[in-house]
């Protein structure tokens, strides 16, 4: 089986990593894949991963690609055999050699958590921001309205070595939802910016909870002045990466299957 292109959905924790993207000194979601996978073909393998997440981001899906030459029946088992519990391998389809996890992807869908009340459970401290203070759902609903479109989000972008060509990007959709204590937000978009979602987030509460008003929303939207106000990265989830639905994308599912929201 010469030349498999692998399509892997990836969940992880991102308390113990140094994000996903490969470091000196391994302890990445990268390195470690890449190690899993290089242990069982025998061979050097690179993973092409859709995007890369922060050190303490978490993921329900993340999607990578790598290319192999040994034929397994399972490998998802065989796989999570050889990585951190907080790695898991939920799915694998062997996909056609034009797959590329980055650029074959239309979109990406984040949710961040916030744990809003007094006191925060113990099983919520690395999975969720907890903030004291009240939030006004309807304030925060407003402010998300504003910044659902088509924008340049610049003020929204942490400054990085790699510039990119465009920091226009469009929001198809911003959902605040509560349930007690929770508070979800989900981001659905055709891309995002480094650390765009923390310092939405981030922005998006300081209005909820009175400390600017919905117009320096606009103020950033209009690059006037730039936002520093990030949430932390443990409540941040990627949730999953959108691909056209075409048929040519995955030949054929390998081994364990997984829930449909992890497709």
């Amino acid at each position: 089986m010469p030349g498999t292109r692998l399509k892997l959905v990836v969940a992880y924790v991102g308390t113990p990593f140094r994000g996903w993207q490969s470091q000196a000194g391994g302890n990445t979601v990268q390195d470690h894949l890449e190690k899993a996978l290089t242990a069982i073909c025998g061979t050097k393998i690179q993973v092409h991963g859709a995007g890369r997440t922060d050190a303490g981001v978490h993921a329900m899906a993340q999607c990578a690609h790598a290319d192999v030459s040994r034929a397994l029946g399972d490998w998802p088992r065989a796989l999570n055999a050889c990585l951190p519990p907080e790695i898991r391998v939920m799915r694998c389809s062997r996909v056609a050699p034009e797959f590329h996890a980055r650029f074959s992807a239309i979109g990406k869908i984040y949710a961040y958590r916030i744990w809003n009340a007094p006191v925060q459970l113990p099983f919520e401290r690395e999975r969720s921001w907890h903030i004291h203070g009240p939030i006004d759902l309807a304030l925060l609903r407003a402010a998300a309205e504003k910044l659902t479109g088509t924008h340049d989000f610049a003020a929204f972008a942490a400054n990085r070595r790699n510039r990119v060509d465009s920091t226009v990007r469009t929001i198809s959709r911003i959902a605040v939802q509560r349930k007690g204590p929770l508070i979800a937000l989900t981001f659905e978009g055709n891309g995002f910016l480094y650390k765009m979602v923390r310092l939405l987030t981030g922005s998006l509460i300081r209005c909820a909870q009175g400390a600017a008003p919905l117009s320096w929303l606009d103020q950033l939207l209009d690059r006037e002045t730039k936002t520093s106000f990030a949430a932390p990265a443990h409540g941040l989830f990627l949730k999953k990466v959108v691909y056209p639905a075409t048929r040519k994308q995955s030949v054929k599912r390998i081994g364990l299957s997984a829930p449909a929201e992890l497709a």
